[in-house]
Parts: structure tokens; sequence; C-alpha cells
């Protein structure tokens, strides 16, 4: 199969994937999108459609090249296999590893592109700190932090969330893959708190699952460090470990998302905060290269998105450019350290980085 692709199947038409749909159909796609409900006021035509429907799934693929999942990690596989079924190029945001493994193992051999973890972290930071490595002769170490917060913080928790409450609950509670004096390692997630200043900001950084994506394999053996931490406001992560830990929450999943969601509902005033640090020899002199990113709501054809929302979008609609334009592969899996970031900026949505 090539890369071009000119009609893109969207599937999950929440916040994040009404956006992915509404960037795609902006950069010139044929979109049409799919859920569990129905869904009003998209900018394309959409469908209601049960994922578990093998049959309808694959009739929802017919005639196109390209399929995004945003769907909750734990539902992406369905959508994976159908698209390596069919030779459609497939497209998605998880952070969980187990799917991730899963859909590299299916990708030997793939008719077309498969293309997990697009979204922020894992996804943009990835891209970020692999250029950051490029320009080193060797790489000592690779720390990547993203925090996506309400601009006003409120409560002792001091978040909002304004994405799946039950993706942040599995990384709160999922080991973390990392690399720690030069051997591959899983830690627990809510540990190694350090604090991180950005512009000023006092923020708290610990370790969480998922952000690294496939970085510990292409990175084993190269670098003494590699790690992944989400940033907060100071003392959230005590306040999460009682949550989960001492309360219990720990056991309950599907509880803890939900008492959190209410505890904290979205905001639409939010910021994310992006910063990645690498160190290494230039030229045999030890040399440390940060990029660090600050961005704000933004408006799209007349309507304000959230931070956490257009950040998240704009970076699979890029890569869905980038594989159709033939700067990416168009047969099998794709690392997002792998993505050059220049290119991936000067597509038309992963230059609304740019903008903001």
């Amino acid at each position: 199969m090539s890369g071009i692709i000119n009609k893109v199947l969207v599937v999950g038409l929440g916040k994040v994937g009404s956006l992915v749909g509404t960037l795609l159909k902006r950069s010139g796609f044929e979109v049409s999108g799919a859920d569990a409900r129905a869904v009003e006021n998209l900018p394309f035509p959409g469908q209601v459609l049960e994922v578990s429907d093998s049959a309808a799934l694959g009739n929802a693929l017919s005639g196109c090249q390209g399929v995004v999942s945003c769907l909750p990690y734990s539902i992406n596989l369905p959508v994976a296999r159908a698209a390596l079924e069919h030779g459609v190029h497939y497209f998605d945001l998880t952070e969980d590893v187990p799917t991730t493994a899963a859909i590299l193992e299916m990708a030997s051999g793939s008719r077309s592109a498969l293309a997990p973890q697009c979204g922020l972290a894992p996804g943009f930071i990835g891209i970020v700190g692999a250029d950051l490595a490029s320009r080193f002769d060797s790489v000592r170490s690779i720390e990547l932090k993203v925090g996506a917060l309400p601009e006003h913080p409120s409560g002792q928790l001091g978040y909002s969330f304004t994405w799946s409450a039950a993706g942040v609950v599995n990384e709160y509670l999922n080991d973390c893959e990392v690399i720690a004096r030069g051997e591959r390692a899983l830690i627990p997630a809510l540990a190694e708190i350090e604090s991180v200043r950005i512009g000023g900001l006092e923020l708290e950084a610990f370790t969480t699952s998922g952000g690294l994506g496939t970085m510990c394999d292409t990175w084993e053996g190269r670098v003494e460090t590699l790690n992944y931490k989400t940033m907060r406001y100071p003392g959230h992560c005590e306040q999460i470990r009682f949550f989960l830990n001492d309360l219990g929450m720990h056991r309950d999943r599907d509880e803890a998302a939900r008492i959190l969601t209410e505890a904290c509902p979205p905001v639409d005033e939010d910021v994310v905060y992006v910063h990645a640090a690498v160190e290494g020899l230039i030229a045999g002199k030890l040399r440390r290269k940060e990029f660090t990113g600050q961005y704000r709501p933004i408006d799209i054809d007349g309507a304000k998105w959230r931070a956490i929302s257009w950040t998240t979008a704009c970076s699979v609609a890029a890569v869905v450019e980038m594989v159709s334009q033939g700067q990416l592969p168009s047969q099998g899996f794709i690392k997002q350290e792998e993505i050059p970031l220049e290119p991936f900026l000067a597509t038309t949505n992963g230059s609304l980085y740019l903008s903001s």
C-alpha cells in the first residue's frame, strides 16, 4: 500500500477525536467519524459504530486509507487489528504499554503503517527528545516531562481532568519503563519526585507510566539515563498517593476515575507544559540542551479548544500528514522518536505548536 491517504476514519468522537477529524478535514482529507453514540454538530459525517462488531468496523473502513483511533486505551486493539486486516494505515493516542506491545507484534509484515502513541506523551515529547539527542555525538541522559494543568488551580490536588480520568489513573498505577545507570528497569509510578521551574513557575515532577513510548527499546545500551515524568502543581503527588494507596482505591480503577472526575471536573482555561533535557558529548565536551514549551487554548475555525485537546489532536494529525506525504514509512511500525521534528512542525497541523 502507498502512503497516500485521501480518506480517514476517526473512531471515538469525544473532544479530542472531534478535533482530530476537524483538523484533518481542514488539511484537505476526506473525513468520516464513528462513535458508540450519535454525535451531532460535526463538520464531517459521522455514524454510530461498536468497534466490537468486526463486520461493521470493516464496512466503516471501506474506501479509507487511514484510521485514527481516539478511543480509550482499553479498546484500541480491535481497530488496530481491523486496520491491519484491511491494509489501512493506523494511528492512535494510547499511552498504554501492553497495547503498544501488541501493535508492535502485529506490525511484522504489515501492508500499512501502524503508528500508535501519536499524542502528546507519548508522541510529541518523544519527537522533541529525539531531536535534541540527534545534536550530540554521544548521549548520557534523556529526561522528558509533560504537564497538562488547569491555568488557575484550586483544591489540594490542584488538578482538572481535561482528558480521560481512566487514562490518568492507568498512568499513576502502572510501573514505568526507564533506563537507569545504563540498565533497563521497571520502577513504580508516583516516585522520584523533583522540583521543576518553568518560566518562574514551580512545579513538581514524578514518574508515570507510558510517556516514553518505545524509547527504551531505541536507547537501551546507548544511554545511562532515560526517563519520563508528569508535572503537576506542588503537593499533588502526595495527595494522589494517599487516595490510591492509603485509601485502597488502586483496587478499583474505574471507581477511582469516577471519584477523581467528580472532584476535579474539566476547566476551559488550561495550560500544557513540555520540558525535555538531553546531556552528552559534542566535540568531546559535555553539554546540556533543553526544550521548553508552554501551550494554552487557541481558536480553530471560530471555536476555542483547550490546550490539552489541540496539542494532542494536532500531533496525531501531523503524523497522518507525514505518512500521506511520504515523509514517513508506509509499512510497518512507526516509532515516535523516529519522526523528524522539523518536517513535523512544517505540516499544517504540526505548525500549530509554533503559532501558540
